[in-house]
């Protein structure tokens, strides 16, 4: 069993800082996410006059501060461009947000209202909007507060055999992974403790691991091939030979982070900035180490820790042991070239190509930190399962039915009650649920005629008993009579039963449990139901011999009276 708790803390010091206006033009303002990383959004290439794009420049740079990532800063200028465009078409654009309307902002809106995505860019510029003090009051900041609900989407989490193939294929090729850079550890090792000699083909291939280690690489010939004294020794020319053999490369790192996903719980966003974990100092008695993760809370902007112990193949500590073995040698070699950096899923690309764009992930020299949606896109392609994260997540929290991440409020809103496979197995267990309140219910309908040992001359006779009086029975008529069907004759007080009615009941509670065989269940409940409970009832209280004994005093009279009471002949 996995030992697992939490807890609430601030995340570690980084190099975050507000987004500020460049000090040459107000028009553009720079943000820098929490590693440090700075990406410049350029007011200036927006649609409208400069007096607006000021004002938006200087909202954007003020609700900017709390934003850690680039992700957050791109998303949310997109759609101020894409609302400055629709000013920008309308008959007379304003100058500045004091020109801003109601009947501007709720033209906005109805071009946005039909689509999830496009409801959420307004919400995310009528915050920004509403900022500004020119805009929080009138009609103008009326249409800017309207209510904006989410639209009904159609949710569907994996069959759990579905998710449990996308597992074993992020198993199969992860371990592939783990297997080969162990063995190369294991090599490497021995090379330091001086277990080959220099120029054999071991201690050559030692010597190439411990290049490969702190480089990522092997020595090459100024043309890109590897220096011969070491090809040799590797056993070929291509990453399979090379520097796979001590770091994972991008199927592989995504293949680790689908197996956190489905283990843990944690989505894309969460692995992709994940620390380091840590093993407590001691082990305690069981010799099982506990490992405190640091999971990125994104709403709050903090870490929560969880610990979880190996208690052995198969436990979620494992998982971590293995992960760790597998990412140690991407993790020094970056510490090596940039001290400090903590990240967990580390990975070298195929081809070492120099980025601009480090707002996904941490990049330093050849390893890259982190995954994001472009790498889970790419793995989804080539082993034909699509992106996995997002469907898979939802799984794992519907199937663990408790929230991860999240209040018990989201829980229920936004993963359990949308989803249409929970829809559809809880089907058919709300429909039992439904029968069995219903065969409840109708354990509660008795038998209200009396039972009595022999007729009175002063009581009529109906199809199903005798009748003493109509007062205070179920339908009473103005001229003294009754209203009620003959079925109702059961369920009155006014009705008396003696041995004499018993074969022809005898005869209608066959008939309605054969006729149950033919009927919908609705439909026969809703019809024969409480007269088939208080049969059941009358059955019970006169006992089953005499019960049996009726069965063979059953008359032709007996069976026309039931047929034509079925029909509904008999129904006064």
């Amino acid at each position: 069993m996995s030992r697992r708790g939490r807890s609430a803390s601030l995340p570690p010091a980084d190099h975050s800082a507000p987004a500020v206006l460049d000090p040459v033009d107000d028009r553009v303002v720079h943000h820098r996410d929490r590693d440090g990383h700075v990406r410049e959004f350029d007011f200036a290439t927006l649609p409208v006059a400069e007096p607006m794009q000021r004002s938006l420049a200087t909202l954007f740079g003020a609700v900017t501060e709390g934003w850690s990532s680039h992700g957050t800063s791109k998303g949310a200028f997109k759609n101020i461009r894409a609302f400055t465009k629709y000013l920008s078409e309308c008959v007379k654009p304003p100058q500045d947000l004091e020109g801003l309307t109601a009947a501007l902002v709720n033209g906005w809106w109805l071009q946005q209202k039909d689509r999830q995505g496009s409801r959420a860019a307004f919400r995310q510029v009528r915050s920004l909007l509403i900022e500004d003090a020119r805009l929080q009051q009138g009609p103008v900041a009326e249409a800017l507060t309207r209510r904006v609900p989410l639209l009904p989407r159609d949710q569907e989490s994996y069959e759990s055999a579905e998710l449990g193939q996308i597992k074993l294929t992020a198993l199969r090729i992860f371990r592939s992974a783990r297997l080969r850079i162990e063995e190369n550890t294991a090599h490497l090792h021995q090379w330091h403790e001086g277990a080959f000699s220099p120029d054999s083909p071991d201690g050559l291939l030692g010597e190439a691991l411990d290049i490969i280690a702190r480089t990522a690489d092997v020595p090459r010939y100024s043309r890109g091939d590897v220096q011969q004294r070491y090809r040799r020794a590797l056993g070929g020319n291509d990453a399979e030979t090379l520097w796979k053999r001590l770091f994972l490369d991008r199927m592989e790192a995504v293949s680790l982070g689908v197996l956190l996903m489905a283990e843990f719980g944690w989505n894309l966003s969460v692995i992709n900035v994940m620390p380091t974990p840590t093993a407590a100092p001691d082990f305690g008695g069981d010799g099982h180490p506990t490992y405190n993760i640091k999971v990125w809370k994104h709403k709050g902007k903090r870490f929560e820790s969880e610990n979880v112990a190996d208690t052995g193949a198969g436990s979620p500590g494992r998982l971590i042991t293995e992960a760790l073995g597998a990412t140690r040698f991407a993790r020094a070699l970056a510490n090596d070239l940039a001290p400090g950096i903590d990240r967990f899923v580390g990975w070298r690309p195929l081809q070492r190509r120099e980025t601009t764009d480090k707002s996904r992930r941490v990049i330093v020299g050849p390893i890259r930190f982190g995954l994001d949606g472009n790498d889970a896109a790419v793995w989804g392609k080539k082993t034909g399962t699509g992106s996995p994260f997002q469907r898979g997540r939802r799984t794992v929290v519907v199937e663990r039915g408790e929230p991860s991440q999240h209040s018990l409020d989201t829980h229920e809103r936004r993963y359990v009650l949308p989803d249409k496979r929970v829809q559809r197995e809880a089907a058919p267990i709300v429909a039992a649920g439904a029968a069995a309140a219903v065969r409840t219910a109708r354990r509660q309908v008795q038998l209200r005629a009396r039972l009595v040992d022999q007729r009175s001359a002063e009581h009529g006779e109906t199809a199903t008993a005798d009748c003493s009086g109509t007062e205070g029975g179920p339908a009473p008529l103005p001229n003294g009579g009754c209203g009620a069907s003959f079925l109702l004759c059961l369920a009155c007080e006014n009705a008396r039963v003696h041995a004499d009615h018993h074969p022809r009941l005898v005869l209608l509670h066959q008939a309605l449990v054969n006729a149950r065989t033919v009927l919908p269940a609705p439909a026969w409940e809703r019809r024969w139901g409480d007269a088939h409970a208080r049969l059941d009832d009358l059955q019970r209280k006169v006992g089953p011999g005499a019960w049996q004994q009726a069965r063979t005093r059953i008359t032709d009279l007996d069976r026309t009276i039931v047929d034509n009471l079925l029909n509904g002949y008999l129904n006064p």
